[in-house]
């Protein structure tokens, strides 16, 4: 389905594609520079998330940010890959490469949501 333009929705985007990473709601709140109430966002980030323009990422603390993957090659499986949380910046990035992973025999997985946490390569050189 088609959805209209809205300044709310190019505002998010916007954010999203300039940040570059992975944010939270609250950090999306706390860094847009247009009035939107936050339950504007929740439905921005939402249709965004059904329109396949953005995933979103569940934390292990149960925290859930989203991101526009750039190096997702197939963007209709755009949440189906892995993810680091640094625990040292708490920047949360699409892993570059696949990780791959087996399940038992008679499993069939539909969908994927992993979050791998440590540092990330910036932490660790500093």
């Amino acid at each position: 389905m088609k959805r209209r333009n809205t300044p709310s929705k190019e505002a998010v985007l916007n954010l999203l594609t300039d940040v570059g990473k992975a944010m939270s709601h609250d950090a999306i709140e706390k860094q847009i520079t247009v009035d939107i109430d936050r339950a504007t966002i929740y439905r921005v980030l939402n249709s965004f998330c059904t329109d396949g323009l953005v995933h979103r990422i569940v934390a292990e603390d149960g925290k859930q940010y989203f991101a526009i993957c750039n190096k997702c090659e197939d963007k209709k499986q755009s949440d189906h890959h892995f993810h680091f949380r640094c625990t040292v910046c708490q920047t949360i990035e699409c892993l570059p490469e696949t990780v791959r992973f087996s399940t038992p025999k008679g499993y069939s997985v539909s969908s994927v949501n992993c979050v791998l946490t440590g540092t990330c390569n910036d932490c660790a050189e500093a």
